[in-house]
């Protein structure tokens, strides 16, 4: 892991831009601004006009804030008729001069300004903060998605493979870093600092998070890890006060239950995948006792399809008795398995997102299990149950390519007999 912590001070000494911010001293508009950045003017004066707009975009109102991505969105917009005139020149000659054209015109002036403002030193956290205005604009603004677009397109650069650091997150990682994970994690709430000490501190606890240079003080996404002697069935005896820690050369599987995106201004800008493989490999490398790699993970969306399954007239009944917390272990871990197999969108993919995050990553599903997740939230999104998605690493690439393609989910036997099972409960009798 040291390797990661030298690449990091290097890229950060990279993307550490030095110069001070230029505070509100230029009256022109931000529109008038944004002008001169794009200009002959910005040329000369880029820095200290980017750090005028992204200053300037901070003290405005949400009215204000609107009325600017509207002129990001129309003012600055490709040209479409000159685009098309081009194309068509560019079909019937492939010159290089026409070819450069062609890709100058097909850019909106739009993305040209982003990369302008993402100038001065911490400009990228600026502009991630700015897409989160931007999504929130976006709900009662449809329009605004090409914009979106824009922003989507820049960012899975500036935050590509390339850039991205892993680092281990400990018990004697920052303070102002610890802060950060209590804050952001999004499946099992920390509540205090002795329950941070109990995920990071002993030794069959792993923390990993992913860090960008210019933004060196927050996570992008991290995952939680314990280290066990076997394939984890409930939450509570992997959080647990009182349960006893293994030395992490004991173990034998290492089982992720927690994986937390952090930045809502990255959002659909994926780095679980890479995530969770790289943690694969350093575990790997660390600990070669390790044989197997599961999740222990959430069922999200099942309560909500089984409201909708009430009146199904095989299994309504079921779907009624999870909703109500009367039904058995069996019919839980049976309507979670055809919910998990068969419940699917408009575009053949799961309906359940994290079962489409991880058969995406080419994992499978493993194993169901009730009363596995207590907790109020637990209860209240899948009637307490989770999954295991395994990760066997001589079939990730071929299971991924097979979701991806043919949108095929790979489940262990034991997943595809409880979808089947006949239901031990059996449908009430309706009195007229």
């Amino acid at each position: 892991m040291q390797r990661n912590w030298f690449l990091g001070d290097l890229l950060n000494q990279l993307f550490d831009r030095p110069g001070k911010r230029r505070g509100n001293d230029d009256n022109r508009s931000i529109v008038e601004l944004c002008e001169a950045l794009l200009s002959a003017e910005g040329e000369v004066s880029g820095f200290t006009l980017a750090s005028t707009i992204l200053d300037r975009y901070q003290t405005l109102e949400d009215t204000e804030k609107l009325e600017f991505f509207a002129y990001l969105n129309n003012q600055l917009e490709l040209d479409a008729d000159q685009l098309a005139e081009v194309a068509s020149l560019y079909a019937n000659d492939r010159s290089v001069d026409l070819y450069q054209k062609v890709s100058e015109v097909a850019e909106p002036r739009r993305q040209e300004l982003l990369r302008r403002l993402n100038q001065p030193s911490g400009a990228t956290q600026e502009l991630v903060a700015m897409r989160v205005d931007l999504l929130r604009f976006l709900k009662s603004n449809p329009e605004l998605k090409r914009t979106d677009i824009d922003f989507i397109h820049l960012l899975r650069s500036w935050f590509n493979r390339g850039f991205l650091v892993l680092k281990q997150i400990s018990w004697d990682t920052p303070a102002r870093v610890l802060d950060k994970i209590v804050a952001y994690e999004a499946v099992h709430q920390i509540s205090d600092l002795d329950d941070l000490r109990r995920r990071l501190y002993p030794p069959d606890r792993r923390c990993f998070a992913f860090f960008h240079p210019s933004m060196p003080d927050e996570p992008l996404i991290f995952v939680e890890v314990a280290l066990t002697d076997e394939v984890p069935d409930a939450i509570d005896a992997l959080l647990s006060e009182g349960r006893e820690p293994i030395q992490a050369e004991q173990a034998k599987v290492a089982a992720f239950y927690s994986i937390s995106n952090c930045q809502k201004g990255l959002l659909g800008i994926s780095f679980g995948n890479l995530l969770i493989k790289q943690v694969v490999t350093e575990l790997s490398r660390e600990l070669q006792g390790i044989d197997t790699f599961v999740t222990l993970s959430p069922i999200p969306g099942l309560n909500r399809w089984l409201a909708g399954e009430t009146e199904h007239p095989e299994h309504g009944h079921a779907a009624e008795a999870v909703l109500e917390a009367t039904t058995s272990a069996q019919d839980l871990r049976a309507m979670a398995a055809r919910y998990l197999l068969f419940a699917k969108r408009e575009d053949g993919m799961p309906l359940d997102p994290v079962a489409r995050f991880h058969l995406g990553n080419g994992a499978e599903l493993h194993e169901l299990h009730a009363e596995a997740d207590l907790s109020p939230n637990g209860r209240s999104q899948s009637g307490g149950a989770m999954v295991n998605y395994l990760y066997d690493l001589n079939k990730t690439e071929r299971h991924h390519e097979e979701f991806a393609t043919h949108a095929t989910i790979e489940a262990s036997r034991s997943v595809r007999a409880a979808s089947t099972a006949a239901l031990a409960a059996k449908p009430r009798e309706h009195t007229e």
